[in-house]
């Protein structure tokens, strides 16, 4: 069942503020009428009014959060709506251009080949993009324990290290892996899910020379920790918590260079989370980039357990564990 904003909390909210400020002017009223009768409750009187004013004061306040809140999500729904019809009107009108070129002339067969083979990358750029949008719709829905399985972290890591550099044409040692043999418990997809976006994302704001490094160990508390590093301009301090919110991206859809949807962090840290797992960003320092880092419940491979995993061995195990 998908998950969906519920309007309950608000119209309590307002409706018991309601309630308060009716019984508050009522109170008033009868005791303006019966403090000559009744002097020796006023202070009783003041004291039940002073209690529903503060009431109302703090629900205003919370009513005054929410509407900010409302306000925050409602812009990063319009930067968003911006940045899908920009995915979305890019590889269509240049689709567009060349099969009209196709129709309406001859071309030789080079340039045949090399207007199919722009085609195929702007009909890859549609399916990343439909791929993510359903992704985030896959996040908001109910977890269920179906498909729970130990999942070999190498393995994930490696695979997906080799997917991103395909993706945005980069040798395969732009993305250097040190994992320790470990087993985290979860949905394949979504712990893919996870490594696959923040690889992308160092990948795409790295640029012309990515170096990105992931490393994975498993530290004194038993978590299983991945920390992918990149070279790439760094995250501002006073973002780095809005980052993971739904629809954020850091500055504006019209001077914005690098595509996307502001949906990936956002289902980094969903699913992390549903993992009963935490998710940090800090600086690189001295070096430039961004490290983010995953802690996910999980526990070091027993011997022979990986070689009878389908898929397992991809990932030499280069770092022994080590405390964090």
């Amino acid at each position: 069942m998908t998950r969906r904003r519920s309007f309950g909390w608000p119209i309590t909210l307002a409706t018991v503020m309601i309630v308060l400020i009716v019984a508050l002017i009522v109170g008033w009223i009868l005791l303006a009428v019966a403090t000559s009768r009744f002097a020796d409750y006023r202070i009783a009187f003041l004291a039940v009014g002073t209690t529903f004013l503060v009431l109302v004061l703090v629900g205003v306040v919370l009513y005054l959060i929410i509407s900010l809140k409302e306000i925050a999500l409602n812009q990063r729904q319009a930067n968003f709506i911006d940045s899908v019809t920009h995915e979305l009107k890019s590889p269509i009108a240049s689709l567009k251009l060349y099969l009209q070129t196709l129709a309406r002339r001859t071309v030789t067969e080079a340039e045949q080949a090399e207007f199919h083979r722009m085609m195929l990358q702007d009909l890859d750029r549609l399916d990343q993009l439909i791929n993510h949008l359903l992704d985030a719709a896959r996040v908001d829905t109910e977890p269920g324990e179906q498909d729970v399985v130990d999942v070999d972290l190498a393995n994930v890591l490696a695979s997906c290290a080799a997917t991103s550099c395909q993706r945005y044409a980069q040798p395969a040692d732009a993305v250097a892996v040190h994992a320790s043999p470990a087993i985290v418990r979860g949905k394949p997809i979504e712990i893919e899910m996870i490594f696959r976006n923040l690889l992308d994302n160092a990948l795409k704001y790295s640029g012309e020379h990515p170096q990105v490094t992931v490393e994975s160990w498993i530290n004194l508390r038993g978590m299983v920790v991945t920390r992918v590093a990149d070279n790439g301009p760094g995250i501002p301090q006073q973002w780095r918590r809005k980052i993971f919110s739904r629809f954020f991206r850091i500055g504006s859809e019209l001077e914005r260079k690098q595509p996307g949807t502001g949906l990936g962090l956002y289902i980094v840290d969903t699913l992390v989370r549903r993992m009963r797992g935490s998710v940090f960003v800090r600086s690189r320092g001295n070096q430039g980039g961004t490290v983010f880092e995953v802690q996910l419940p999980g526990r070091a491979a027993a011997p022979g357990e990986l070689q009878s995993a389908p898929g397992a061995g991809q990932s030499e195990s280069e770092y022994p564990s080590r405390s964090a």
